[in-house]
């Protein structure tokens, strides 16, 4: 039985592990009583009492957190953007290929990576492997996100019963292109140049689709070879290729909310192409990635825990 302790546990993503893991047999998971969540002394005892610990803190908090693990056989699943480009830690996306699998089961250190992040690099990762994307590729990207991914403060704002008109309509961020998640969208991808990135947030809870548009003149192949790629990398049962995604010619970002699953698809026609990742944000796109991650870890079952 694993010992589990989650710092953060009250957050978003602390909130959806605990009930990912809470009702596991083979989970021990180590509480701190409320007055002790923030005492410092208190945390440091559960994380190295633990067999492996999930950090659900802002970065400057998770950082705090990975210096204070002094024992060497606890596992630190980190969910904050602090550790994901950091070479000490595996980056927690193991469809990508059996080196990011195994690195996952033998690291001790565990990133999990980036909601937006996710889809564009489940997306452009392996075409630029394959050789059909270049790495000096010049990209497009939009993620369109339920406000869930805000944390409790957006959360509160949307949910307020005197809530602002213009949360009613879609709203665009990260206008000066310097989202947090570019860093880790560039280098694990392999690209050189991040990608001209328009986030979206929209009155819906949760739910994730990302699109990466591409003309023909770009790659070395068509849409047919970019959808074998997709069908032989992501074969299930949490990464998925589907050939259609679309609901009568639409595409809901949020029906996969409350799932851990991603879906990936090709669109568009000869000229020009569409590549899309649909996903919960608060899924595979956060908690259920951590937990898929614990899972390897712990050399449990791969979908243990998870809504599938």
């Amino acid at each position: 039985m694993k010992k589990v302790f989650i710092d953060g546990s009250a957050g978003t993503t602390g909130l959806r592990i605990y009930e990912r893991l809470g009702q596991r047999r083979d989970i021990e998971l180590i509480a701190l009583p409320k007055e002790l969540r923030k005492d410092s002394s208190a945390r440091r005892d559960a994380i190295n009492s633990s067999d492996v610990t999930f950090l659900c803190l802002p970065d400057d908090a998770a950082r705090e957190a990975v210096e204070m693990a002094e024992n060497g056989d606890t596992v630190i699943i980190d969910t904050s953007t602090a550790h994901r480009t950091d070479p000490r830690f595996a980056y927690g996306f193991p469809e990508l290929g059996a080196n990011f699998f195994e690195r996952i089961r033998n690291s001790k250190r565990i990133s999990v990576p980036g909601c937006h992040a996710s889809g564009f690099i489940a997306l452009v990762y392996p075409l630029v492997k394959e050789g059909i994307l270049s790495a000096g590729s010049c990209l497009c990207c939009t993620s369109l996100t339920g406000f869930s991914g805000g944390g409790k403060k957006m959360i509160a704002e949307y949910e307020s019963g005197d809530r602002s008109a213009l949360l009613s309509s879609p709203r665009q961020y990260g206008l000066s292109q310097s989202h947090k998640h570019l860093k880790e969208m560039t280098a694990v991808t392999g690209i050189e140049t991040a990608p001209a990135f328009m986030p979206i947030v929209a009155d819906f809870y949760s739910g994730m689709e990302v699109t990466v548009p591409l003309f023909a003149s770009q790659i070395k192949a068509d849409a047919k070879d970019i959808a074998k790629i997709y069908k032989n990398t992501y074969t299930g049962p949490i990464v998925k290729f589907e050939e259609k995604i679309d609901e009568d010619g639409f595409i809901a970002s949020g029906a996969l909310a409350g799932k851990d699953t991603m879906q990936i698809s090709v669109m568009g026609n000869d000229e020009r192409i569409l590549l899309i990742a649909r996903y919960d944000n608060l899924g595979k796109g956060a908690s259920g990635a951590a937990v898929e991650c614990f899972n390897i870890a712990a050399g449990a079952e791969l979908i243990q825990g998870l809504v599938i």
